[in-house]
């Protein structure tokens, strides 16, 4: 039971600090900033569910992936290990990610009406690193059922909170204010570069007894 405890706590907040809504809220606001309420929740809504779908199916078959085209485990382990870190350390320095997505596609879903798709839902919410890490945990589950389950169920509740949150945005940007957003951001970096260590010494080590 305590494994299992652990490895919960473990997928919540590696898969919830990657995906790390509370960075996404001023890019959010500044792409509603027109819209009426009803249109801004909807908005949230439809890129949580869709962020979430992609990242169920690929946590579900990325192992069908790894075959196609011959990866090992181990090794994606560690690439994914690697991309979670890039991701950590531009968290602990308080800036967007180039690895979510760069100022050219921010400046296009400003002027897009419809922003729930895309940036929102892809690459935003499910960029290639929480990709990355729902794919990693469920390698780490194996066949164990209830592991599994598990992974799943912080991926669902990680974008049932990022729905809350977005829904929330305005309330939570004026709370926190820009300095305890890069307060929360870097405290939330930090414990990502942790976990993106312990993928990379996982695959590290599974490599070399292979």
């Amino acid at each position: 039971m305590a494994a299992y405890v652990s490895l919960f706590l473990m997928s919540l907040s590696a898969v919830f600090f990657v995906v790390d809504p509370i960075a996404i809220v001023p890019l959010f606001l500044t792409m509603t900033r027109d819209d009426p309420h009803e249109k801004v929740r909807r908005t949230a809504r439809r890129a949580c569910l869709v962020a979430g779908g992609l990242m169920l199916f690929f946590a579900l078959f990325g192992g069908v992936i790894f075959r196609i085209f011959g990866v090992s485990l181990a090794a994606f382990r560690v690439a994914g290990g690697i991309l979670l870190l890039i991701t950590a350390l531009d968290m602990l320095r308080a800036r967007s990610s180039a690895t979510r997505t760069s100022p050219s596609e921010e400046q296009e879903g400003i002027a897009k009406d419809d922003v729930a798709l895309v940036p929102l839902a892809m690459p935003l919410l499910a960029g290639p690193g929480a990709i990355a890490t729902a794919m990693v945990l469920m390698s780490r589950a194996g066949e164990d059922v209830v592991a599994a389950a598990l992974v799943l169920a912080s991926i669902v509740i990680t974008f049932v909170a990022s729905y809350f949150v977005l829904r929330g945005a305005g309330f939570v940007q004026r709370a926190l204010k820009a300095s305890g957003l890069a307060v929360l951001e870097r405290v939330m970096g930090l414990l990502l570069a942790a976990i993106a260590v312990q993928f990379m010494a996982d695959g590290v080590k599974a490599l070399w007894r292979g």
